[in-house]
Formats: C-alpha cells, structure tokens, sequence
C-alpha cells in the first residue's frame, strides 16, 4: 500500500503582508513547510509532493535539502484546484494520501500517525481531521449520524441546528487515492468565487455512499497561519511545546517564557538555561552544561561540561569542560578544543583552538591552527588580512604569547615559545625560543621641559 502526502504551499498569503511566500516565514527558527515536511517524514511519510505556486523558486529553494517532489498550481483557484494540480504525483499510486496545508506547522507527529491509523482500521474512503471548538463560527461544520460524518455545512449554509454544532473542518484530509482521483475529475467551479473545493469531494462520497470518516485532535494544532499576529501565536505555542520537551528530559530552563530554542536542537541532561538564550538551527548542547544569560548559540557543538556565558557561538565546536565567555565571539568554522578558556572579549574566526588552551581576554584569532596548554595574553591580534588575501598563522603546544602580541600572517610559531609582550612577529619563531619584536626604549631627559 502507498502512503504518500501532498502538502498545499502554493498561496501567497496577502494577510501577512510579506514579499516571500507565507509558507517560508519561520516559526522557533525554521520555515512552516518545512516544520510540516520534517513532521511527515517523523511519522514515516517520506513520499511528499508540495504544491507550489506564487514564490515558487523561494519554496524550493528553503525545501530543497528535504528531497520533496513538486507540483505546480499556476493559478489559485481553490484546495481542489490544488490537489489537481498534482494528479500527476498520484497517477499510478495506490493506498493512501493525507493532504497537509504547508501554513499550519503545529501539527504533530502523532496527530498525523493515528490520522493514517483511523482512516486505513475504519476503511474509509476519505478521513477529515476535525476539532472541537467552544465558538465554531466561520469554520465549516462536520455534521454526524449514527456516529459517521455525514456531510461538511459550511458557515453560510448552516440551518440554527448545524450552526449549534462545534465540531469543524480542519481542511486535513486522508483519502484513498484511487477514489479521490476519480471524484477530482467531478467537481466543479460553480460557485462565486469560481474555485475548486475539496470539500466538494466529501460531497461527491457522501452521495455515492460511500464511508467517511473523522478524527478529533486539538485545535491548537490545525489553525493555519495568517497573519503576523497568528505567526507570534503559532511560536508562543511551539516555543512552549520544545522547552517542555527539553524538561521533561532532564534540562533546566529557569525562566521558559524567556528562552528561545529552535526545533532541531538537541540538549543533554543536567544542563541547565538561562533566561535570554536563543538556542537554534541544529545546534547540539551535551551533558552537565550551564548556558548562561543572554547567549546566542546557532548550528553549534558543545560539549559536556561546557559553559558558556553572554557570548556568540556559529557554526562551530567547543569541547568538553570548556569555558566561554563572558562577551566572546565564536565566529563559523571554528573548533575549540577540551578546558580551554575563551574568555571576555575574545572572538575567533575559522581557527582551531587545541584542548587546554588559555585565551583569556580582548584578543583576535582569525585563519590560526593552535597548539594544546598554549597561552595568549590580553590584546594579542592574529593579523590574518593583508588587504588582499587571508594568510594562516599556526602556534605550536606550550607556546606563551605576551600581552599585546601582534602575529602578522603567513607566520609560524613552534613548539615550546615564548613571544615578548608587544611584539609585531613577522617571521617564523623556533622551537624552544623566545622572540622580542620590538623597538628598544629610549628615555630623553628633560624633553617635556624643553618642550614647553
């Protein structure tokens, strides 16, 4: 049997008053279709057509690394247009599609496994997700009998008894494939805003007698998004889902209201957060770690022990038993090594920093491969930029590099160094030696005196 899904991103969103297409703006870090994609293949629905329409190379090109299939809705004439659009997707196939709107990221995996389970155990032609709601106004009405969905009345054309109802369309459906293909090709656009509905579909079973069918989940997780507002709503919830998440598995998050991480982030145990944190992409956070106040961690590796305070970290890795921070800036493609001390006002960009390395403060690494137990004084600069070009600078184990060092790359430093403080190092320093790069002092007396 196919289980296949057809996810609807092809409409613009005029709501939201954006230039990208709505399905792209993001909910904890990550792009609604693609929180939609990530919940299908979760639930083990891994062939997936998206229906693109406006934007529809800013669709692609946010999807692209999920390995979707694409259908192309040139006009939006309707959710029914839509699926018709990817008829092409379902030729051939048989068993089961669950059609997903790309705008509505709160969906969960489970949600959509016992959606697949009921429609396949109550062999259903056609499966609406449905909700229940304290006020159902606006939304079309699943109206039962005998316990079986009967028909969809929409707002407009409900009697007072339908309008009482507060079971409604999620506009998530499950059908069988070769049933709703047959039925795409019956309905029409006989209406005032000329469209193709899919709940026409629903009509379409229910006149033939045939079974459909419904299941009832949180509200919470079907609403579609809008509008701005309904895309802080949407964060609020999830933001609140991920760090109960994290809590229940162990991780300390002292103010959740006020920490913010992304959906693919992975925490250890015992580590405990910070109110101010934003945590995203894919970053993965080890064991035992405290990420203090007021960081900002993106697509990262920290290790276990690890703490990290006020600071910046991208695309990068930091070890084990490691401190960073106050104020440091761990620029991307950087590696720092096991107890090493990254400390205030350090940045380090696309270096290695070796494992028990000691980088206490206001001092630049760019472009510089560093050995283990090396040592840099304040105000040390990697001079990795000649105007033109990045050159690389590479220390070797136990080197210590005085205060206010300037390394003007390419420049190699060995084994077991000593740099005077101040120094401008412009030439390979040798193993074992220490290097003074700087003018001799000269005091001239009475000079201010004369002077004035």
């Amino acid at each position: 049997m196919d289980k296949c899904v057809i996810i609807l991103a092809a409409g613009q969103g005029t709501r939201i008053k954006s230039k990208f297409p709505k399905v792209t703006h993001k909910v904890c870090g990550k792009e609604m279709i693609n929180h939609v994609i990530d919940t299908m293949k979760k639930a083990n629905l891994n062939n997936i057509d998206v229906v693109i329409g406006k934007g529809a190379e800013l669709v692609k090109e946010c999807t692209a690394s999920r390995n979707v299939e694409y259908s192309m809705q040139p006009e939006q004439l309707g959710t029914g247009h839509a699926v018709k659009c990817a008829k092409d997707f379902l030729q051939g196939k048989k068993g089961v599609v669950a059609i997903f709107a790309g705008d509505a990221p709160l969906i969960t995996v489970e949600t959509v496994q016992k959606l697949i389970d009921t429609h396949i155990n109550e062999c259903n032609v056609a499966t609406i997700l449905s909700s229940l709601v304290e006020d159902p106004t606006g939304y079309g009405r699943i109206v039962r009998k005998n316990g079986e969905v009967e028909k969809i009345v929409e707002q407009k054309d409900c009697n007072a008894e339908e309008k009482l109802i507060n079971e409604v369309n999620s506009a998530i459906y499950c059908f069988d494939i070769e049933n709703l293909l047959v039925a795409l090709g019956k309905i029409g656009n006989n209406n005032a805003q000329g469209e193709y509905y899919l709940t026409d579909v629903i009509g379409i079973f229910e006149s033939e007698g045939k079974k459909v069918g419904a299941f009832v989940t949180d509200f919470e997780e079907t609403v579609g998004i809008n509008s701005r507002v309904q895309l802080a709503d949407a964060e609020k919830i999830l933001r609140s889902r991920i760090n109960k998440h994290h809590m229940t598995n162990g991780v300390t998050i002292i103010n959740p209201e006020n920490t913010y991480i992304g959906a693919d982030v992975q925490i250890g145990p015992d580590t405990i957060i910070y109110p101010g944190c934003i945590l995203e992409g894919t970053t993965t956070i080890g064991e035992d770690c405290i990420i203090y106040e007021n960081c900002r961690i993106n697509n990262s590796v920290i290790g276990d022990k690890t703490s990290v305070e006020s600071s910046v970290i991208i695309d990068s890795e930091v070890g084990t038993g490691t401190s960073v921070g106050p104020f440091a800036y761990i620029r991307p493609e950087s590696k720092v090594g096991d107890n090493v001390k990254i400390g205030d006002f350090v940045e380090v960009k696309k270096s290695t920093i070796g494992n028990g390395t000691k980088v206490a403060h206001l001092t630049y690494i760019g472009d510089a491969s560093v050995g283990e137990n090396c040592n840099f004084g304040c105000g040390t600069v990697v001079v990795n930029y000649d105007g033109k070009k990045k050159h690389k600078t590479i220390i070797g184990n136990n080197s210590f590099i005085g205060c206010n060092t300037n390394l003007v790359s390419p420049v190699e430093v060995k084994d077991n160094t000593y740099i005077a403080a101040g120094s401008t190092i412009t030439k390979e320093v040798p193993e074992n030696s220490l290097a003074i790069a700087r003018a001799k002092q000269i005091n001239i007396e009475n000079w201010v005196l004369r002077k004035k």
